[in-house]
């Protein structure tokens, strides 16, 4: 009786190695068959993180902004940012809606005076220096015309003018200036001075002011 409870005890051990012995064969098998399936997995993960590390440093790290300046003209202004500067608002301190409308009456264009050795602007309604200083080469180049000059040289001659000038203070309606046909000249003879590389960098400026073409 002994004998057979011990061969039925050996009979289980025998069977439960067996056991143990298909499943770690059944779980090496499904390794081998899933290997590629597990790798291409790993492989996908490890790329979709270099990717998403990528793209966060992209995001934070941006270039420096790239500002073209020429020692001639490092103070030039834009004509437009030449009439912000140079435009004087009126003085406003009635609270009453009369002033305003007498302030919309008064306006008007700008208007020109020829004498012998100059030519006189006067402002209308948002007129600036530079803008005045525009209208002045044009009613000297009516009457001395010089096909040689770009926008660009323009643009040098008008700054040119608004710096010399002799006039101080603001500009507003009514004012007026008086440039010199001397003056004038002497800015366009500068003007045909310029190298290349400044006209190249005036381009951008006379871009903005397309009644100068």
């Amino acid at each position: 009786m002994e004998f057979n409870q011990e061969t039925n005890n050996e009979n289980d051990q025998i069977v439960s190695e067996e056991e143990n012995a298909e499943t770690e064969n059944g779980t090496k098998q499904w390794f081998q068959d899933n290997l590629r399936v597990l790798v291409s997995i790993f492989i996908v993960i490890i790329i979709a993180i270099g990717i998403y590390s990528y793209s966060n440093r992209s995001q934070v790290e941006t270039p420096a902004d790239q500002t073209e300046q020429n020692g001639l003209l490092k103070d030039t202004p834009t004509s437009e940012d030449s009439s912000a500067k140079d435009t004087t608002t009126t003085d406003d301190t009635s609270t009453t809606k009369k002033p305003v409308v007498e302030k919309q009456q008064t306006s008007s264009a700008t208007t020109s005076q020829e004498t012998d050795g100059a030519f006189v602007e006067t402002a209308g309604a948002g007129d600036s220096a530079t803008k005045l200083a525009r209208k002045a080469l044009a009613d000297y180049l009516e009457k001395n015309a010089d096909s040689s000059l770009t926008p660009e040289h323009k643009i040098y001659i008008e700054d040119y003018l608004r710096k010399n000038v002799a006039h101080t203070g603001g500009v507003h309606v009514g004012t007026s200036i008086e440039f010199s046909k001397s003056l004038i000249g002497d800015a366009i003879s500068k003007s045909k001075d310029l190298s290349a590389g400044q006209l190249k960098n005036l381009h951008k400026y006379a871009l903005r002011v397309p009644s100068l073409t």
